[in-house]
């Protein structure tokens, strides 16, 4: 089994050399590592046996560069930047998929995602990896709605039959572009969670999209998506109902790292958008 890691980045070299150097620690290595991004100051010095790929910025389409670049392997690995792996990440993930001819998607074990927070240094995610204690049988799986896309695994075999790709109408950070890709690839097989494969997301703020923007996309991407049939309406609802009031009743008080202010008028244009009959995803490129 060939595995290729890909890590789209942009704007975060130091945080992306971080994740580098957690991965020369995989019990189980990856035959190729592949980062896609946008220009030279976004990977910093080059690090040996890593292959890089310059293009187009937004995540979508440096995703999809990825999977046409990893053509000779069996499984892509998608991590983002500030996502660092427990050493037997890789291991795990290979067994389970060689295992279970039927699985098409894996997504890890976060014990701490920094995305809900301020974020955590790289000494703190390695100090949360050395404390865990993991219990249980390291190849247990379980049912998941979608992979998460800081750290989510497919079975190359599938997106290509299928020509599944990762959609590039979501411009950006393409808030829920894993849901929408993750879920194509579930209509032909399982999508598990694996016990066994844990790590630490550290959710560095720096480089994430603006405020109005994002509030904008936690709307009009729900609703793109339920549109297409990727994300059913008895999720989409919800979804963009809760941001959009989370970022109301916390924008007179905000957290020191979130925009809740300019999220939550994005999160009003969208809406009005929506009433009017014009909510698109794209839309984001204009404010």
């Amino acid at each position: 089994m060939r595995i290729a890691i890909g890590i789209a980045t942009r704007g975060r070299a130091a945080i992306l050399a971080e994740t580098l150097r957690e991965l020369a620690r995989q019990t189980r290595p990856p035959e190729r590592i592949i980062v896609s991004h946008a220009a030279p100051a976004d990977i910093g010095p080059p690090h040996p046996g890593v292959e890089y790929l310059q293009g187009a910025a937004g995540l979508p389409r440096q995703r999809n560069a990825i999977l046409d670049a990893a053509g000779d392997c069996d499984l892509v690995l998608f991590l983002d930047d500030d996502f660092l792996p427990a050493p037997d990440y890789l291991q795990v993930t290979a067994e389970v998929f060689a295992s279970l001819p039927d699985c098409v998607v894996t997504t890890g074990t976060v014990l701490a995602d920094g995305a809900n927070g301020p974020g955590f240094t790289p000494a703190e995610g390695r100090a949360i990896l050395a404390r865990d204690g993991q219990a249980g049988d390291p190849l247990a799986v379980a049912p998941h709605f979608n992979g998460y896309g800081c750290n989510m695994a497919v079975r190359m075999a599938v997106v290509r039959r299928h020509g599944i790709r990762v959609d590039e109408a979501l411009p950006l950070y393409a808030w829920y572009e894993d849901i929408d890709f993750t879920r194509q690839l579930g209509r032909h097989g399982r999508i598990l969670r694996l016990a066994g494969a844990r790590g630490v997301h550290l959710g560095t703020k720096l480089g994430r999209t603006p405020g109005r923007r994002l509030g904008y996309s936690q709307v009009a991407n729900s609703v793109y998506l339920a549109r297409k049939g990727t994300y059913p309406w008895s999720h989409a609802l919800p979804s963009l109902l809760r941001h959009t009031l989370k970022n109301a009743l916390r924008a007179p008080w905000p957290e020191p790292w979130a925009d809740r202010w300019g999220r939550f008028r994005g999160n009003l244009i969208a809406l009005a958008d929506w009433a009017r009959g014009r909510v698109t995803p794209g839309r984001i490129l204009e404010l």
